[in-house]
C-alpha cells in the first residue's frame, strides 16, 4: 500500500489521489504512490497523525538531517581546505586566504530564499534529490582544482563560490520539514534539523585533516573526493524514500508581509550576530589557529563548530523558560566577553586561553541562535493586531503565524551574511593593522550594541514586549 494509502473494504482510489485523511490507519506506509505524491496531509490531525502520519514524517526529517548535514559540510569545506593549500604547493595572500574562505558564505546567503520557494515549486522530496546532487559540482571542482597549483586566484574563487549551494540547503530543508509537522512539534524537528546540518562543520573540520593524509604526503584532493559517494547515497535515499507533499504552496505574501514589519528588520540585524558568528568563526577558525599557532594540530578545530552546534538546541530550550529576549542578551554579552579572551591570547596569553576563548565564543553564538530563533513566532504573535474590540481574533494570528514564517526566511538570509563578514572584516585587519586584534574590538563593540538592542525593543520591561517575557 502506498504512503497515504488506508486499509479499506471501499473500492481503492487512483494511486496518485489517495486521502490519507479520510480513514487514517497505521498502515500508512504499506503501498507508496508513483512519484512518492501524497495528495492530502494533515498533522494537525491527531488521529491521522498517530495513524501512520508521525511516521512518514520522522522518515522524511532523518533523510532530510543527512542531507543537510552534508550541505554545511560542503559549505564549509574550503575553510578546513585554505590552511592546508600552502603543503599542496599554492601560494596565496593572507587576503586571498580570507576571501576563499568568504565567499560560500555569500553565495550560500544569497541562495537561501530561492531555496526556500523551491520546495513548493518542485516538491521537497525533488528538491532534496537535485540539491544532493548539486554538492558534486563543489566538491568534483575542488578535487581537480587543488591539483593544480598554478591555476589562476580566479579559478580557485569560482570553485569556492560553487560551495555556496552547500549553505541554500538548509532553507530548503527547513521550509520543507515544517510542512510535515504539527505546529507543537515542529519546534522540536527543526531544531534538531538544524542541528543536525550545523554538525556537519564540524565533521567536515575533524575528518578532512585525518583523510588528506597520505605516505606520499598530503592529498588534498581527497577532501572532495571522500563526499561523492556519501552524496550519491543522500540523492537515492531521498529519492526512494522522501516524499512530496501536495499541500505545500509558496506563500509570497508572508515574505511581503514580513518586509513591513520592523521586528523583520532587527531580528535579522540580530541573527548577524548569532548564526552569522556561528559560520563566520568556524570558516575562519582552521586558518587561524594555522597562522597564529602553527605546531597546533589542525582537527582541533572542529571543537569550535561542536560545541556551537550542540548549544543551539539548548538555547532554545531555555528561552522557553527564560524568555528568549533574555537568553540572546546574555549570549551577546558573553561573545563579547570571550572575544576580549581571544584578544588578550593573541597578546601573548597563550593557546589554551586562546582556544578556551573560542570555544565560550562558540556556545554563546549557539545558544544565542537558538534562542534568538525561538524568539520570532513569540514576536510576531505578541505583536498582532487586535479589532476594534482589542481582541485578537483567529485571523490575526494566522497572519502573524505567516508574517513568522516570512521573517525565518529573511533573518535566516541576512543572518548568513556574517560568515561573508567575519573572515572578511579579519582580512582586512591584518592587512591594515597587521594584527587581528582590530577586528575583534570592532566585533565586541558590535555585540555589545546588538546586546543593547535586544534588551531595548524585547527585554526591558517599559516596552510591551518586554512586559511580555518575549
Amino acid at each position: 500500500m502506498p504512503v497515504g494509502s488506508i486499509t479499506s473494504s471501499a473500492p481503492e482510489p487512483p494511486v496518485d489521489l489517495v486521502d490519507v485523511s479520510a480513514a487514517p490507519s497505521p498502515n500508512l506506509e504499506r503501498r507508496r504512490p508513483a512519484g512518492r505524491r501524497i495528495e492530502v496531509w494533515e498533522p494537525e490531525d491527531e488521529t491521522f497523525w498517530r495513524g501512520g502520519g508521525r511516521r512518514v514524517a520522522t522518515r522524511n526529517l532523518q533523510i532530510s538531517i543527512f542531507a543537510e548535514f552534508l550541505g554545511f559540510a560542503v559549505w564549509a569545506l574550503w575553510s578546513i581546505v585554505v590552511p592546508q593549500l600552502s603543503a599542496a604547493g599554492f601560494a596565496l595572500s593572507v587576503d586571498q586566504q580570507f576571501w576563499l574562505i568568504a565567499i560560500p558564505s555569500l553565495v550560500g546567503a544569497t541562495l537561501r530564499i530561492p531555496y526556500t520557494f523551491a520546495v513548493p515549486r518542485f516538491g521537497g522530496r525533488n528538491w532534496t534529490v537535485v540539491s544532493a546532487l548539486l554538492l558534486l559540482l563543489p566538491t568534483a571542482a575542488l578535487a581537480i582544482v587543488v591539483q593544480h597549483p598554478g591555476v589562476p586566484f580566479a579559478v580557485l574563487m569560482l570553485v569556492a563560490a560553487l560551495a555556496g549551494v552547500g549553505g541554500g540547503n538548509f532553507a530548503s530543508s527547513m521550509a520543507n520539514i515544517s510542512f510535515f509537522y504539527p505546529e507543537a512539534e515542529k519546534g522540536k524537528a527543526l531544531g534538531l534539523n538544524a542541528a543536525g546540518g550545523n554538525l556537519g562543520t564540524a565533521a567536515v573540520q575533524f575528518a578532512v585533516p585525518l583523510v588528506i593524509v597520505g605516505a606520499a604526503g598530503i592529498h588534498l584532493e581527497r577532501a572532495g573526493l571522500m563526499f561523492i559517494p556519501l552524496i550519491l547515497l543522500a540523492a537515492v535515499l531521498a529519492w526512494k524514500w522522501m516524499d512530496n507533499l501536495a499541500a505545500t504552496r509558496s506563500d509570497p505574501k508572508a515574505f511581503a508581509a514580513a518586509t513591513r514589519s520592523r521586528h523583520t528588520w532587527i531580528i535579522s540585524f540580530l541573527y548577524i550576530g548569532t548564526f552569522g558568528s556561528f559560520i563566520g568563526y568556524s570558516g575562519a577558525f582552521p586558518t587561524l589557529i594555522k597562522s597564529q599557532y602553527p605546531t597546533v594540530t589542525l582537527s582541533i578545530a572542529f571543537l569550535g563548530a561542536l560545541v556551537g552546534s550542540i548549544a543551539r538546541p539548548l538555547g532554545g530550550f531555555v528561552a522557553d523558560r527564560l524568555g528568549g529576549g533574555r537568553v540572546t542578551v546574555v549570549s551577546y554579552c558573553v561573545m563579547a566577553l570571550a572575544a576580549i579572551g581571544v584578544i588578550t591570547a593573541l597578546r601573548g596569553g597563550g593557546f589554551g586561553l586562546f582556544l578556551s576563548s573560542f570555544l565560550v565564543l562558540f556556545v554563546a553564538s549557539g545558544l544565542g541562535n537558538g534562542s534568538l530563533y525561538r524568539m520570532i513566532p513569540a514576536v510576531f504573535q505578541a505583536t498582532a493586531e487586535p479589532d476594534a474590540t482589542g481582541t485578537v481574533t483567529l485571523a490575526a494570528r494566522t497572519a502573524a503565524r505567516r508574517a513568522a514564517a516570512g521573517c525565518i526566511g529573511i533573518a535566516g538570509a541576512i543572518g548568513a551574511f556574517g560568515g561573508f563578514l567575519i573572515p572578511r572584516g579579519f582580512a582586512i585587519s591584518k592587512s591594515v593593522a597587521g594584527s587581528l586584534v582590530p577586528a575583534l574590538w570592532i566585533f565586541v563593540g558590535v555585540y555589545l550594541v546588538m546586546a543593547v538592542v535586544t534588551w531595548a525593543v524585547y527585554v526591558r520591561r517599559t516596552t510591551p514586549l518586554g512586559a511580555d517575557a518575549i
